[in-house]
């Protein structure tokens, strides 16, 4: 009987370890597929916190119609675009250096029996002015336009499109949310779906013109947390030089505590720190806005934090006992908790050397 008790013992501790290879492998999958990691300095920030349930939003402006609303399994506050017909662009332009990213969130809807929309990035001396009805807007830009086969590019300039390209997978779903990261460096753009890179232009934006607007048009999507950033973190220096870093590429959904995939590229170049220095051990210190109470707020930052860890673990191999995790909650904030912008800043994890 003892034989065939510790045989089970050894058939359950197998299959338990089965389990965890498949699922360090799933991870190791799914953080290998994407490389974005977004700028670090806020250059325009939206989650629509600061707008009323049923009002059109005041940093922006259309021909259209909108609204701020709730949406069902999705939390958060989203931008419902109500006029297929109408064009949503930035009330006023941007300001963009060489090289930056631009991130939203985004659920198409359906109109008839498809779902379409286009996002816009262009260059315009009268941003209010171009907003009207020009398929192609400002002088010089680039659309990426979203169906429910395919999903396609093109580069114009004076209103003639020289450059295009086109991908049918993945594809987009009516009432299904995704998550859009754009990375710009100077001539190249690359765009990804979620974490699958969709587009890699290396020419795809013109050196003799400043981009300075955003736009939507073409479809009716919701539309959230649109983050447009400059300064992609100096990681490794910051770590092992300075001893802290400060990441704002570790996401997660509202009030919950698992990593999203789009999380990769950061996850990637803090576990190549750690791989390359054996010797190093660090804390990762997880921090939320003011928003809800102290105590879940705490909460919800530990365990974040553990979560990192674990991603760190699991998907990468670094040994768990080079990382403590802790969480403060709203407590020690950079910013004032007093705007969308401040808030952003204070939801984030910090990563110190030990």
């Amino acid at each position: 009987m003892k034989v065939r008790f510790f045989a089970v013992l050894l058939l359950l501790a197998a299959g338990s370890n089965h389990l965890l290879a498949q699922a360090n492998d799933s991870l190791t999958q799914i953080y290998s597929k994407f490389d974005f990691v977004p700028g670090e300095k806020i250059i325009f920030f939206d989650d629509f916190s600061n707008d009323n349930i049923g009002d059109f939003p005041v940093q922006w402006n259309t021909t259209g119609s909108g609204e701020i609303v709730t949406y069902g399994k999705y939390p958060g506050r989203w931008f419902k675009i109500t006029n297929s017909r109408g064009i949503v662009a930035l009330a006023e332009p941007l300001k963009l250096p060489d090289n930056y990213t631009i991130e939203f969130d985004i659920i198409p809807q359906k109109e008839g029996s498809n779902i379409h929309y286009r996002f816009v990035l262009f260059s315009t001396e009268k941003p209010k002015d171009l907003m009207f009805g020009l398929a192609r807007p400002g002088g010089t830009g680039i659309w990426f336009d979203f169906g429910y086969n395919s999903s396609y590019f093109t580069y114009y300039k004076d209103g003639t499109p020289n450059l295009n390209g086109r991908v049918t997978e993945p594809k987009q779903n009516a009432d299904t949310k995704y998550h859009i990261s754009i990375w710009v460096q100077k001539e190249r753009i690359r765009l990804y779906q979620d974490e699958v890179k969709l587009f890699d232009v290396a020419k795809g934006l013109s050196t003799a013109v400043k981009y300075n607007m955003i736009r939507f048009d073409g479809g009716m999507p919701l539309i959230a947390n649109v983050r447009i950033a400059t300064g992609l973190p100096d990681m490794r220096n910051k770590l092992l030089t300075e001893g802290k870093l400060v990441s704002y590429g570790i996401y997660f959904d509202v009030n919950s505590d698992k990593v999203k995939p789009q999380s990769a590229g950061t996850l990637k170049e803090i576990a190549g720190i750690l791989t390359d220095n054996p010797s190093l051990k660090i804390r990762i210190t997880g921090f939320t806005d003011s928003d809800g109470d102290d105590a879940s707020n705490l909460d919800l930052s530990k365990r974040r934090a553990a979560a990192v860890k674990t991603a760190l673990v699991g998907a990468y191999g670094i040994e768990a006992a080079r990382i403590e995790t802790d969480g403060k909650g709203e407590k020690e904030p950079i910013a004032p908790n007093d705007n969308s912008v401040n808030k952003a800043l204070n939801r984030r994890v910090e990563f110190v050397k030990l």
